[in-house]
């Protein structure tokens, strides 16, 4: 399967659950997870889309430390289901930041 598949089901799903979707960049960073998800309730996550068995980078698991130091949920999904799975989470207002 490849990542765009799973990055598009996955948002395609948030969006059914009236979540903001953004592509996310940062000119001046480079490495950031590849999309913003804002819930109905206002909580913010990352994630970070791999194909199946791919593993980050280690620029992209810096920033993801660096996310994750200040509290920011930061997910990294190579399994479509696994991602529809933490939106459905945040949808109804679990706090999933535990889950890593």
């Amino acid at each position: 399967m490849l990542e765009k598949h799973i990055e598009r089901t996955v948002c395609d799903y948030a969006r059914s659950c009236d979540f903001l979707v953004y592509k996310f960049t940062s000119p001046q960073r480079r490495s950031v997870p590849d999309r913003l998800f804002i819930s109905p309730s206002g909580v913010t996550l990352f994630i970070e889309f791999k194909a199946p068995g791919k593993k980050c980078t280690e620029g992209q698991a810096r920033e993801i430390g660096r996310l994750k130091t200040k509290g920011i949920p930061v997910f990294v999904v190579d399994d479509p289901d696994e991602g529809k799975r933490i939106i459905g989470l945040y949808a109804v207002g679990v706090d999933a930041r535990g889950y890593t």
